[in-house]
């Protein structure tokens, strides 16, 4: 699945503790962006700050569903007096509002769980084991500005290799990977759990950290885009390198 690369020593099967992660968070993730995308459509609206609705300019407003650019508000009253004063406004009717909202964030909730106990698991042995050392975190004479271009190229050229079975990955690839077991997918989850009002009254640094509840769910949605494209890529990968095989690999085969 990697481009052509030199490889410094023979490739090893995935342990089984990578194969049980591996498909553990992959449901977990597949649900999540299911019940996300569904949570999204009831508001398909993204601040910056502390609050939003409505009634505030939106950063983004994303065309996903009939709750996009409704107009069915009253005349919005302002609370105070002062020129920046929040406002009010009852709505004309709600008939034609999406709203599954309820089943969509326990959903969302609970897949997050399978997603955040097998994660901390496979860390904790990564660590320990050499795993990231060895099969994940790229060695310094990779970093060259030469193996950087040289792997670009292979893969623009679409020349990948066969799979081999085992973390016998290229430069991109422990790239990719680097950047999203220890960035992207760290940053989604503790931005999901800045949204929920118990965590943020344990841990009010949060909140702190990322500039209010609004500023946390927009950051959630562009790093889950990302987590999506990379979703998408590494499927290509898997298509272009030969899919039954490395499905066979990936589970009970050798």
């Amino acid at each position: 699945m990697n481009a052509i690369t030199e490889s410094a020593s023979p490739p090893v099967p995935h342990r089984r503790w990578v194969k049980a992660s591996h498909w553990i968070v992959t449901l977990s993730f597949l649900l999540l962006a299911f019940s996300g995308f569904e949570i999204l459509m009831v508001h398909p609206r993204l601040y910056w700050g502390e609050v939003g609705n409505e009634l505030t300019p939106a950063l983004l407003e994303l065309p996903i569903s009939r709750n996009h650019q409704r107009d069915t508000w009253e005349e919005s009253k302002p609370f105070f007096e002062a020129k920046d004063s929040p406002v009010s406004a009852a709505r004309t009717f709600d008939e034609l509002m999406f709203n599954q909202n309820g089943w969509g964030r326990s959903l969302h909730f609970l897949a997050a769980w399978l997603l955040i106990v097998p994660g901390i698991i496979y860390l904790i042995i990564g660590v320990f084991s050499g795993h990231f050392r060895n099969y994940i975190w790229p060695k310094r004479k990779e970093l060259t500005p030469a193996s950087v271009w040289r792997d670009m190229k292979n893969h623009l050229r679409m020349q990948i290799a066969p799979a081999t079975g085992g973390p016998d990955y290229g430069l991109l690839q422990k790239l990719a990977y680097v950047m999203v077991i220890f960035l992207a997918l760290p940053l989604a989850v503790v931005t999901g759990l800045t949204m929920s009002p118990a965590i943020t009254a344990a841990y009010p640094f949060l909140l702190k950290m990322f500039g209010g509840y609004q500023s946390a769910r927009t950051i959630h949605f562009f790093t889950s885009l990302t987590l999506e494209l990379f979703l998408f890529m590494h499927l290509a990968m898997i298509i272009k390198t030969g899919f039954t095989q490395q499905i066979r690999y990936m589970t009970l085969g050798k």
